[in-house]
């Protein structure tokens, strides 16, 4: 009998490590499925577009004198900045319904969109007009949004007068410099930036009453320079970056799509030549890339040409002072 009880105590642990092996093993695959799932869900509650585009041609945009005595935010759009919204609005709705890959009809096809606007006249008009292409049964929702008004120039703008300082301003850097009695691209940065967190609350507590099932596009219509802040700041770009972007064209849209991991791109919908033909450079472009493939949270540990463009030179060695003592504390113990 005492050797019976000996000789189980010896296997007895053996059988105990075994099961709580595979238990840890179950536990982890558990905990990654159970991550997986979260992901996807997420991922089914975020937009899968978000749709930056710019007003039509304005009278300001054919005749800069119109700024002194027009107030900018009742500045309208021309005939041909009007056609130009209705364009636009037939090719983003195309875009949206193609996307099926059973059917290109409507009712197949499930997206729904929601608006932001610019309060200015010419952003509204060119909303109006793009909303023609769009059925009603697609649009959930629009809201007037002023953080991503035009950047203020001043109140009435004399032609001549903003000439000059336009010119100061490319010897300045258009992101620091400010109009006077106006803003400057950082000030319009910061508005932005305070939209973005409001934007981010609507997705988290689903304030767009957006269903699982459908895909939600979100399109934002605003100004050349508000628009290029926003994928600044959303992309994390440095202000020398900036500088290099291009302008927006009249009513030209760039897409954010969701990539297969999570991750917003524009290389999802655009190619290598439209992104560099806007003033991004051939690491920005391979970002974009990347990021079409990327897993959510990836970006900053992938990203080492982002740490490059900020450091020199490190260290050779990555032991600290509180390094050693904790390998010594480990040794001695």
């Amino acid at each position: 009998m005492i050797n019976i009880h000996i000789h189980n105590n010896n296997n007895g642990p053996q059988q105990s490590q075994k099961k709580s092996q595979k238990q840890t093993q179950n536990f982890h695959f558990q905990q990654n499925q159970a991550v997986q799932t979260a992901q996807q869900q997420q991922q089914q509650c975020l937009p899968k577009r978000i749709i930056l585009v710019r007003h039509g041609e304005s009278q300001g945009n054919k005749d800069e004198k119109s700024y002194s005595d027009i107030p900018d935010h009742r500045i309208p759009l021309t005939p041909k900045g009007v056609d130009q919204a209705k364009q636009a609005g037939s090719r983003i709705v195309q875009v949206l319904n193609t996307q099926s890959p059973t059917s290109s009809s409507f009712s197949s096809c499930r997206w729904k969109a929601y608006f932001y606007v610019s309060p200015y006249d010419r952003t509204r008009t060119t909303l109006r007009e793009m909303g023609r292409a769009f059925p009603r049964k697609r649009v959930i929702g629009v809201r007037e949004e002023c953080r991503i008004r035009e950047q203020d120039f001043g109140n009435f703008q004399e032609a001549e007068t903003m000439k000059r300082i336009k010119e100061q301003r490319e010897k300045f850097g258009r992101f620091f410099y400010r109009f006077p009695e106006g803003e400057s691209a950082a000030d319009v940065y910061d508005r932005v930036s305070s939209f973005l967190e409001s934007l981010w609350r609507d997705i988290d507590m689903n304030r767009l009453n957006h269903a699982p099932c459908d895909d939600l596009n979100l399109i934002i219509i605003s100004h050349g320079l508000a628009l290029r802040v926003f994928l600044m700041k959303w992309f994390k770009w440095t202000v020398e970056q900036f500088e290099y972007l291009n302008n927006f064209s009249n009513c030209e849209f760039r897409i954010m799509q969701l990539g297969r991991g999570g991750e917003y791109s524009l290389a999802v919908h655009h190619t290598e030549e439209e992104m560099l033909s806007w003033g991004l450079s051939q690491e920005m472009v391979d970002e974009q890339k990347w990021r079409a493939r990327a897993t959510r949270g990836e970006w900053n540990e992938k990203c080492s040409w982002y740490l490059d463009s900020f450091f020199d030179q490190f260290a050779d060695s990555d032991e600290t002072g509180e390094d050693n003592q904790r390998n010594l504390h480990i040794t001695l113990n």
